[in-house]
């Protein structure tokens, strides 16, 4: 007797109920590079949704460094690091990542979902505790899921929760603690009190996970994270998580920390061993991002200068920016469907700015995310200022 049963029916019926709800992903095709003034669906458009922080991902020294590594390496490794795919490059990138960070040594992932992944599990399972901040990002709630040890929560940015937490932990004698934050919250623009964490923890002997993927190239001395931003070193903070793929303008994940906390992680994280290694364009790419860091600390400079300009124009004209201290910048809107109508009104007042809405935001908090770019010149901020001045009075929030 055959079944009646439709095995594929609920993807139409899931996707259309996000529909409904005004909480699906609606694709825009960018035909070009990321830059300030971008073409997106045949219009140009000021470009206000990019992770590019620093607009390196079309910088020419990058572009030059991954058309040289073509030249010399080809165009992939042929293979994962652990057999035949451990290029010069690569031991070369993590060489001046650790330099940078100020760290032992660093891993490069191929993602920063891959680190997170391949990494939490590994470092906490039976017998252990993960304590996590209620707003960590996704890739380290899935991270967490895929551990089997137990898990707390506390509340975001709380550091007396968290010391609570760890008190009640004194009850059980656990192998490990681990206690894992985003550095900077990607949906608010707020930083984590790490300075704090890091007090709290120690008296516990717990081990200090912080996801910078946001504070990469962006906080500290000459963009060198949040490790150096509340001037801590890799004895306080354990392990360093960071992204290639957002201010330094290319693509990948990485760790920073101590030589055993590489070697281990090269040992035990299945995303590592059972993926290609990085193409050698992209190795040579992050390589490069690392020396303009170094060498031109204007790019870090001019994204603070127009994160305060445009945030202060926005508080002037009576938005919401939420919590942010940082390039993140949520206009908050409210409903989803209000945030999506803005959206949509932005781009064809010419500014691309995507709505977050419900559920990677608590219903009633949507907001449009504002991502500043240290590339944008004082007449692309204007030009946003007026759209959002123009939009927000139309649609009534200011």
């Amino acid at each position: 007797m055959s079944s009646k049963r439709d095995p594929t029916a609920f993807l139409k019926d899931e996707y259309n109920e996000l529909v409904k709800q005004a909480l699906d992903w609606r694709l825009r095709e960018l035909q070009g590079p990321s830059s300030p003034r971008a073409m997106v669906d045949n219009k140009e458009v000021i470009m206000l949704c990019s992770n590019n922080y620093l607009g390196l991902s079309n910088h020419p020294k990058l572009k030059q460094a991954a058309i040289d590594a073509i030249k010399t390496h080809g165009v992939g490794s042929g293979s994962v690091r652990p057999i035949a795919g451990n290029m010069d490059l690569h031991e070369e990138l993590e060489r001046r990542l650790a330099q940078f960070k100020g760290a032992e040594a660093s891993l490069v992932y191929q993602t920063g979902f891959a680190a997170n992944a391949g990494l939490i599990p590994q470092l906490v399972g039976k017998g252990d505790l993960i304590i996590s901040d209620e707003l960590n990002h996704g890739s380290i709630i899935d991270g967490v899921r895929l551990t089997r040890a137990e898990r707390a929560i506390f509340k975001h940015a709380d550091t007396p929760d968290l010391g609570r937490v760890l008190d009640e932990a004194k009850k059980k004698e656990y192998r490990r603690i681990l206690v894992i934050t985003d550095g900077v919250f990607s949906m608010d623009g707020d930083i984590a009190p790490l300075d704090q964490i890091v007090k709290i923890c120690k008296p516990h002997g717990a081990m200090i996970y912080v996801d910078d993927a946001h504070g990469e190239a962006v906080l500290g001395e000459g963009g060198r994270g949040i490790v150096s931003h509340f001037k801590l070193t890799h004895k306080d903070v354990h392990v360093e998580m960071g992204t290639f793929s957002k201010a330094f303008g290319v693509v990948g994940g990485h760790v920073s920390g101590s030589e055993y906390l590489r070697k281990f992680a090269y040992n035990k994280s299945r995303t590592w061993l059972l993926s290609g290694s990085h193409p050698p364009p992209v190795a040579a790419a992050c390589i490069a991002a690392i020396d303009i860091l170094e060498n031109e600390p204007k790019h870090v400079e001019n994204l603070w200068k127009n994160r305060a300009y445009f945030i202060g124009a926005m508080s002037d004209l009576g938005f919401n920016t939420g919590m942010s201290e940082t390039p993140i910048i949520p206009v908050m809107i409210g409903e989803s469907d209000a945030a999506q109508k803005f959206s949509v009104r932005l781009f064809e007042e010419g500014v691309f700015a995507l709505p977050i809405v419900y559920p990677m935001v608590a219903r009633g908090t949507a907001r449009i995310r504002v991502m500043m770019n240290a590339a944008l010149t004082k007449d692309d901020l204007n030009g946003a200022i007026t759209a959002f001045d123009k939009v927000g009075k139309e649609l009534n929030i200011i």
